[in-house]
């Protein structure tokens, strides 16, 4: 983590108000203007005490009743423009770090998701950065208004009277006091407030996503136990914060307004003396009620800008998390349009959670240039994971990838992958329409374009019979789509793409036989002239590829034609004869394709 993290994180939010100097010089005028405001509103207490009540003045009571409405009316419009500007400020900051936050976010390395949440981050960014907008909208503003009737009320009560003044200031110390300790164990609470908040977040979303699973091993009453220990844990952080803010709010309060009644009771002696009028008595209580207000408002936000400390730690943790994957400072490029040659030289990778287990054991494989290479090999062997370290997903503890002779880690990533196009076994689905899905690898794509890709991926037929058609909403993660349905728009997503490297996880897993045959001939058209990375599951769907490698625990232990890997691999004739319903022969296969019997799973 980069050593900028290590700083205060309320230091570190500085940059993001940096850019609104403006903004924050109207709402800061508007502030002082308020505040003096509300001071000088005493003094007109004073003069309507002594001038009008005292010295039964009509006229003087007229004229001081007059100024007190000006006063009131310019109170009004500065009020006014400080909530603007200050509530202008906590929204705008709050979009500008959301932002940030998940820009960076979506640019980790995928290993940074094997050990974080993505309810917990969601929290993060949502739950978090409203916190801090309500701070810096609010709770901010009525701080610093508070903070500069504090100071100026501590003035007007020197001058008012000296000696009373004492008497407050001596309560000062014992009222900082109790601010210092409650509000850092304020702080730590509220930071253990949000984490279990974030649990319960990432709880419901998990469940949620998977709902049918849930449902179908009657799983409710467990989760709603579960759920309840997360609300619980997440109830008693809180109550613990409120009771120590309400000890603070308790304590700074009596300190306050018990040194208040002892003025009063010292100035009350002075006006029965005749040392001091009633309207200096009556501006002085005043003075003093706004400053001991004033104390105990700081207190109270002050517990709350703790809170919002908690929160901007956890957003700055997110902001500041290292990518293990980052573009080189000066980035190779191609020449062009790449050719598609792919050199795996000695792969050696331990996935970064489980360091220990070797996935990937040197590991040597080229692949020219529109050659159609399939991956198999039983559960575990790896076939995915070089999938990962093509597309740089991670980087090899040791060995190379290379695209056209340049090793991936000298590309930047986006560069990199702007070449390759991905069919996964579970294709992933986006919340949006059909145009929405099918755009995602080309999002300026014509809808000529769309509709071709679509054609060629045997998806135009259902899409057609969908309410809306192409504007058809497919729900979260395409819950609205059957399986096949999803792969069929996720393999258009490939072609519209129109890459030079194809990544294939075993494209036609979840279709029926027919769309199976009719997408496995789109597919064929789709690999001539590219290279074509296939796992395959079912070894029937790649009897006809250029080559077929052969990977067991992390190893490339043979590699060549159906018939060559049938006489010298033991462990794919096996593979083979597990799935067909007669083994293989030495005699030339015709008709039909063998019928699978299972298919083995990566």
């Amino acid at each position: 983590m980069p050593s900028s993290s290590k700083r205060p994180p309320l230091t570190l939010a500085l940059r993001f108000l940096a850019p609104y100097k403006k903004q924050i010089c109207w709402a800061s005028i508007a502030l002082v203007f308020t505040a003096g405001l509300s001071l000088g509103l005493v003094q007109y207490i004073r003069i309507i005490v002594d001038q009008g009540f005292v010295a039964s003045s009509t006229a003087s009571l007229n004229q001081a009743i007059l100024g007190f409405l000006v006063v009131a009316f310019l109170q009004a419009i500065g009020t006014f423009a400080r909530f603007y500007w200050v509530s202008w400020l906590g929204e705008r900051v709050t979009a500008d770090i959301r932002k940030a936050v998940y820009s960076h976010i979506i640019s980790l390395h995928p290993g940074y998701f094997e050990s974080n949440l993505s309810g917990e981050i969601q929290s993060r960014i949502t739950t978090d950065t409203t916190l801090i907008q309500s701070v810096i909208g609010s709770s901010a503003s009525v701080a610093l208004r508070n903070l500069l009737i504090l100071i100026g009320g501590t003035v007007f009560l020197f001058i008012t009277n000296p000696r009373l003044t004492s008497v407050v200031m001596i309560c000062i110390p014992l009222v900082i006091g109790p601010i210092m300790y409650f509000g850092r164990r304020v702080r730590r609470l509220s930071r253990s407030s949000q984490d279990e908040i974030a649990n319960v977040g990432a709880y419901v979303g998990e469940s949620i996503q998977q709902i049918k699973t849930l449902q179908a091993y009657n799983h409710q009453d467990y989760d709603r136990q579960k759920f309840g220990d997360h609300v619980e844990a997440a109830l008693r952080v809180a109550l613990a914060r409120i009771k120590t803010r309400a000890y603070l709010i308790t304590i700074v309060m009596t300190l306050v307004f018990s040194a208040v009644a002892l003025m009063i009771w010292v100035g009350g002696q002075d006006v029965i003396n005749g040392s001091m009028s009633a309207g200096e008595l009556t501006a002085f209580v005043v003075y003093a009620v706004l400053v001991a207000a004033a104390v105990a408002a700081i207190s109270q936000v002050i517990s709350e800008l703790q809170r919002a400390a908690g929160a901007l730690e956890r957003l700055m943790e997110l902001l500041h998390a290292h990518s293990d994957i980052v573009a080189p400072a000066n980035p190779k490029t191609f020449a062009g349009r790449a050719k598609g040659a792919l050199r795996l030289h000695k792969l050696s990778f331990s996935y970064p959670s489980r360091p220990g287990i070797r996935v990937l054991d040197g590991v040597t494989l080229n692949i020219e240039p529109g050659e159609n290479v399939a991956l198999v090999g039983p559960s575990g062997a790896g076939k995915s994971t070089l999938f990962d370290l093509i597309l740089r997903f991670y980087d090899p503890q040791s060995g190379s990838v290379a695209l056209d002779g340049i090793d991936v880690r000298d590309l930047d990533p986006s560069e990199l992958r702007r070449h390759i196009g991905v069919v996964a076994q579970q294709p992933t689905m986006f919340t949006g329409n059909v145009w929405d899905n099918i755009r995602y690898g080309k999002p300026e794509a014509s809808d000529e374009a769309v509709y071709r890709a679509a054609e060629l991926a045997y998806a135009s037929h259902f899409i057609d019979e969908l309410p809306e058609k192409y504007d058809s909403f497919l729900g979260e993660s395409g819950i609205r789509l059957s399986g096949g349905q999803q792969q069929r728009l996720a393999i258009a997503r490939a072609i519209l793409k129109d890459p030079e490297i194809l990544l294939l996880d075993e494209a036609t897993s979840a279709l029926d036989a027919e769309s199976e045959r009719q997408v496995q001939l789109a597919l064929q058209q789709l690999m001539q002239n590219r290279t074509s990375l296939i796992i395959a599951h079912r070894l029937a769907t790649v009897m006809n590829v250029d080559r077929i490698a052969v990977l067991d625990r992390g190893k490339l232990i043979a590699q060549g034609s159906h018939r060559e890997l049938m006489r010298s691999c033991p462990l794919y004739a096996n593979l083979a004869n597990l799935q067909f319903s007669e083994p293989d022969t030495d005699e030339p296969l015709e008709g039909p394709e063998p019928k699978p019997r299972m298919a083995a799973n990566d």
